[in-house]
């Protein structure tokens, strides 16, 4: 019935609009009318895909607000909204040109700044796909929100987000992902296998959230005068939870959205994500109740992203038992990271640089390992030349720019500000003005 139905909305097509009211459709015109179909459907759903990962951006503020204090929830609001809109303008300026302009060189295109190349009246393809990478853009930005959280001047974020989204991200998506469009990177050359961006898009926003967090220094207060860790404790774990699970949702439009096709692909590429992310907070949350002797809600929570970050870059070829493997071992790798960065005096307020650096890392590894078609020496060798080469763009880039950003016009509020919080110094305003946290507010 489906097939019949089929054939005679294809036939509609074939008479009205390539041959007219007056000629009967034939063979050619009904293929033609089979891949506008298709064509059509492929807008469709990378549209919509994009407006799922689009919804993430929610996702993370609720993540980052819940995981923090209070007087600091307006602070990341404005932060996660900045990144998306001046991102967006950044990334239509400069990033998607050096992303994926014309390149020669493999390094960083060169054609298309301000969309002047692409001809988007006679390639409407462009815009679709315009869109659906910006939201990327976004994603890779906001990481960085919830690792600088509670110290950092709005002014320095935002100059920050500016370069990251026209800069950083674009150069290094542009050696991965180039081909997609007009471009030809040099690392996709060699075979190098992220399909939706564990390192393109996570381990650039992980790395990039390490060298902020490594310049401005720890949070007043987290560390006592022996070394010890002293936890900050975020003031509402079930918003961060609604954000977990607004994340878990916008995945899969940013993974299986990533073929940009509206074919079977997809099913398999759903099930592995949603796989590795349940396999991933189960096995954060085990290792949080062995480590800690009570099931921590913050590791399980971290745990179902660090397997959605597992999972990203090989969620078109590798198994459903394989994305299993992979998230359970990021949920365990997440809880060992967030602990190893306290240790060592690195404060992220959030555990983005676990879930997104370190596990983007450990994903991008992962699709060579499980790769569905074997695999080899050389697999493995590319993959790690990927991570090795991510984390060395991104880390010495985003490192020079926040001490340039710190030497000139600041990057830390000063330490009375952060006792106050950043709400009422930076934005005036109270997130919760029933419940006073400033004392700036009070007066």
């Amino acid at each position: 019935m489906k097939a019949f139905i089929l054939s005679i909305m294809i036939s509609i097509a074939c008479y009205s609009s390539v041959w007219g009211a007056d000629a009967p459709p034939t063979a050619i015109s009904n293929g033609e009318a089979i891949e506008l179909v298709q064509t059509h459907a492929n807008y469709m759903w990378t549209l919509i895909a994009a407006a799922l990962v689009f919804f993430m951006q929610a996702g993370f503020a609720m993540v980052e607000t819940g995981f923090t204090r209070a007087k600091n929830a307006i602070n990341i609001m404005m932060k996660n909204l900045m990144d998306f809109s001046m991102g967006t303008i950044a990334f239509w300026a400069i990033g998607f040109g050096l992303m994926f302009g014309a390149s020669s060189t493999g390094w960083v295109g060169t054609t298309g700044f301000f969309l002047s190349d692409f001809a988007p009246d006679k390639d409407p393809w462009v815009l679709a796909f315009w869109m659906f990478q910006v939201v990327f853009v976004a994603t890779a930005a906001t990481i960085v929100s919830g690792a600088v959280a509670e110290r950092t001047k709005f002014v320095g974020y935002l100059l920050y987000s500016l370069v990251l989204s026209s800069l950083i991200y674009p150069v290094f998506g542009s050696w991965a992902w180039g081909s997609l469009f007009n471009g030809s990177g040099w690392l996709e050359g060699f075979g190098f296998i992220d399909f939706a961006g564990s390192t393109v898009v996570h381990s650039v926003g992980g790395w990039a959230a390490l060298a902020g967090a490594i310049v401005l220094g720890p949070r007043l207060g987290k560390y006592n005068p022996d070394g010890s860790v002293k936890p900050i404790l975020g003031h509402n774990i079930p918003i961060a939870a609604l954000g977990v699970f607004i994340l878990w949702l916008g995945w899969f439009g940013f993974n299986a959205g990533s073929t940009t096709t509206a074919d079977k692909s997809i099913a398999m590429i759903f099930v592995n994500t949603n796989l590795a992310a349940a396999a991933g907070s189960i096995f954060a949350m085990i290792t949080s109740w062995i480590k800690f002797g009570k099931p921590d809600a913050g590791m399980s929570l971290n745990g179902a992203l660090a397997g959605l970050v597992g999972i990203t870059a090989g969620c078109a070829n590798v198994s459903p038992t394989s994305a299993i493997i992979i998230g359970s071992v990021a949920g365990i790798i997440v809880v060992f990271s967030v602990l190893f960065f306290d240790k060592i005096r690195v404060d992220d307020p959030v555990g983005a640089i676990s879930v997104h650096g370190v596990n983007g890392a450990w994903g991008t590894l992962a699709a060579g390992i499980f790769n569905i078609g074997g695999t080899s020496a050389k697999i493995i060798g590319v993959q790690l030349l990927g991570i090795g080469s991510c984390f060395l763009w991104t880390f010495i880039m985003a490192f020079i720019m926040f001490k340039l950003i710190d030497k000139t016009i600041g990057l830390r509020v000063t330490p009375e500000e952060e006792t106050e919080g950043l709400d009422f110094i930076e934005h005036g305003g109270n997130a919760y003005p029933d419940f006073p946290v400033s004392t700036y507010a009070q007066k």
